[in-house]
């Protein structure tokens, strides 16, 4: 079951913006520039009051139409543009964000085709999921509305401040004469959407799990009849997700009304104030219009900030799950350089040792060869380290201790993309993925022919069965393959593997699955399949390895006996046990 996962994380990480913004060195040009746009934007904004409060105590209240119109003329030039410089900078931060996120997407997925087979045994599907599309897109943020706007509203802020100053400091104080309210209430609200965003984050994480998990494995909860325990969890999550985000409505519907009550109440003290010094001439009627219009441009930007400033925080936890995954170092390490044109396939295991975690071995000094034209098998109880051993020979893992030769030379030594493309695998479990069988088989890869494919098809018996489906190779097996039968679609993974032609053949229990007039055809396929190469067996069923060269039994992890299936049936030990077991099972 997928595992509940919390969050923090802090604003202004440096660690974390340090990451992220090794995606902006390729765009730093138009980062530039876009903080040149936002500086524009926080200068120009403020400088209409101050046009309108010299066109009234200039122009207006002497009724001087010329000026007025020249003013007026300004005052348009100045809205275009101020417009201009807005579309310019909403478009900017918006493509400078999408370019980023895909840049780091990009990165991200590639990062996780190298991760070891042990870092998904480990880590949930759905949160992989969560962070490859989820928390990208919230790491968009950072950049449409997250440092630049900010920055933006802080300068405009500034210069706000600064023109008030200038123009009266008194009505400057009154103006600003509730802002500590404001402020209180914006910090506040700061802390409070914080901790509901973060939750709000953590049960998308959670949900994203669940749902991905369980569709995933619905038939095992249908199997089992779990359908309402289940469901009744999924209330649960589903619940504390509408929680966490009814709870940030709330702090916005607290907020925001109190923001404007504060900003209400510091107009009906400007206008009041202002109003006496008009009557009074000790003040302009161009100053007054300023100062309100000021005031409404000065509470607007405080209002946002903190909006921004959480959106920004957001931003900064995403963008911190995302580099943990990417400066994870738990990749196959790449360093072989050996690509020899030929491969024989011979394969010596010598003294191999080999942990999933910590040294709790589940391969202890395991020692065998397997060599070209020769077929051995792997057998014993599940848990023995039958899989654990064929995962070694492709480097899905690497060895604690020992090695393990291919033709000689360590397998670490050779590229890991080239070993791994002369070794054909088939595993019990047959992944499909959705599409056409076409596409199932060649894998996108355009170098492999349509004539390969068929080829291939007919070798191992395929042929028949695809013809015969809808479409012929053009067939939709749907996802996971769930249109065709366990042995059509095991066929289909023969064919896929017979395509390249690999050198060395691993089979992993191919055939456990399927029925007896499928296992005939399976087994033809087998035969054509190991026929000139190495071939490595495991299986359940020791009538499928009886004509093997040799019979590896694995116990624990470890050898216990080695030999043909006449050799092994003579010992009386553990095969002669298990043959007898399985032969008394067919017998009734």
């Amino acid at each position: 079951m997928a595992q509940q996962e919390t969050t923090s994380g802090q604003i202004f990480d440096r660690k974390v913006l340090a990451g992220i913004f090794e995606f902006v060195k390729p765009y730093i040009g138009r980062f530039y520039l876009l903080i040149l746009l936002t500086v524009s934007l926080g200068v120009l904004a403020p400088l209409r009051p101050y046009l309108i409060q010299y066109t009234i105590d200039h122009y207006i209240a002497y009724k001087h139409v010329a000026g007025l119109i020249q003013m007026i003329g300004l005052m348009v030039g100045l809205a275009l543009l101020q417009a201009a410089v807005q579309f310019s900078n909403s478009y900017l931060s918006d493509w400078l964000g999408q370019h980023i996120i895909h840049d780091i997407r990009m990165a991200l997925f590639r990062h996780l085709l190298s991760l070891k087979t042990q870092y998904f045994d480990r880590t949930p599907i759905g949160r992989l999921v969560t962070r490859n599309i989820s928390d990208v897109e919230t790491l968009n943020s950072v950049f449409t509305e997250g440092l630049a706007a900010i920055v933006g509203d802080l300068l405009q802020l500034l210069f706000i401040l600064g023109l008030m100053l200038y123009t009266d400091w008194r009505l400057t104080l009154v103006s600003l004469s509730t802002f500590p309210l404001l402020f209180l209430a914006t910090y506040i609200f700061k802390e409070k959407i914080k901790k509901a965003f973060n939750a709000v984050r953590v049960a998308v994480a959670n949900l994203n799990s669940f749902v991905q998990e369980h569709i995933t494995g619905m038939s095992i909860v249908q199997i089992f009849s779990s359908e309402q325990r289940e469901f009744e969890r999924f209330k649960e999550i589903n619940r504390e997700h509408r929680r966490a985000h009814l709870k940030s409505v709330k702090y916005y519907s607290i907020y925001f009304p109190v923001a404007e009550v504060i900003g209400a109440i510091a107009t009906g003290m400007l206008v009041w104030y202002g109003a006496k010094g008009v009557i009074q001439e000790h003040l302009t009627l161009g100053t007054l219009v300023a100062f309100i219009m000021y005031i409404s441009m000065f509470f607007r930007p405080i209002r946002l900030i903190a909006d921004r400033f959480n959106t920004l925080q957001m931003g900064i936890v995403s963008g911190d799950r995302i580099l943990k995954i990417l400066s994870s170092r738990e990749q196959i390490n790449n360093t072989g350089t050996y690509q020899p044109s030929t491969i024989k396939g011979d394969i010596v295991f010598e003294n191999v040792w080999f942990a999933y975690q910590d040294e709790e071995y589940v391969l202890k000094n395991i020692s065998f060869e397997a060599h070209r034209g020769q077929t051995v098998a792997l057998v014993g109880a599940t848990g023995a380290g039958k899989s654990s051993t064929i995962n070694l020979i492709s480097r899905f893992y690497d060895v604690n201790k020992g090695r393990i030769l291919l033709d000689g030379v360590d397998i670490r030594e050779y590229d890991l993309h080239f070993l791994r493309s002369r070794i054909g695998i088939v595993l019990q479990d047959v992944f499909l993925f959705s599409g056409s069988i076409l596409e199932n088989i060649t894998l996108g890869n355009h170098q492999i022919s349509f004539e390969q494919v068929r080829h291939a098809a007919a070798l191992v018996g395929a042929l028949p069965f695809i013809e015969q489906l809808p479409g012929g190779f053009n067939y939709n097996v749907m996802e996971r393959g769930a249109t065709l039968s366990v042995g059509q679609r095991q066929l289909i993974s023969f064919v896929r593997t017979m395509v390249y032609n690999p050198d060395i053949v691993i089979l992993d229990e191919a055939t456990s699955s399927v029925d007896s007039e499928t296992e005939q055809l399976v087994q033809q396929a087998i035969g054509k399949m190991m026929k000139g190469r190495t071939a490595i067996i495991i299986a359940h069923r020791l009538a499928t390895i009886q004509n093997a060269d040799r019979i590896i039994v694995l116990d624990k992890g470890e050898i216990k006996e080695t030999g043909t299936h006449e050799e092994l049936l003579s010992l009386g030990g553990y095969y002669a046990r298990l043959h007898k077991m399985q032969y008394k099972e067919v017998a009734t």
